[in-house]
């Protein structure tokens, strides 16, 4: 009896401790949905990665400086079920991303709609 008791203690510290793994943030923590932006560049890199995928991208400026965007997107599971492979975007891909900008005011935001130019 107090083996069974010692693996259900056991069963549930593992649930516990897993927990925070699976904890995941909510938009309005990083992004600001009144914050749209919508800029054009040049892929650089696309990380197929859980929680979420991220695209970076080359955006010139109006004054002509050059910033490396990121723009978070949905889990790589979600993004396949959509259509989208790991190959989907590769650099060099001229793009137009719309989304909202991160809170913080980084180069980062999420990314609503990824239209290819």
């Amino acid at each position: 009896m107090k083996m069974k008791a010692a693996i259900v203690v056991v069963g549930i510290a593992l649930v516990l401790a897993g927990r925070s793994v699976v904890a995941h943030h909510a938009f309005s923590a990083e992004f600001d949905a009144d914050k749209p932006v919508k800029l054009t560049g040049a892929v650089t890199k696309l990380e197929w990665t859980n929680p979420h995928a991220w695209i970076y991208v080359d955006v010139k400026g109006s004054d002509g400086k050059v910033v490396n965007w990121g723009f978070e997107m949905n889990s790589p599971n979600g993004l396949m079920r959509l259509g989208w492979t790991r190959f989907s975007l590769r650099p060099g891909d001229e793009i137009t991303v719309e989304g909202s900008a991160a809170k913080n005011g980084s180069s980062n935001a999420n990314a609503q709609l990824i239209i290819s130019v």
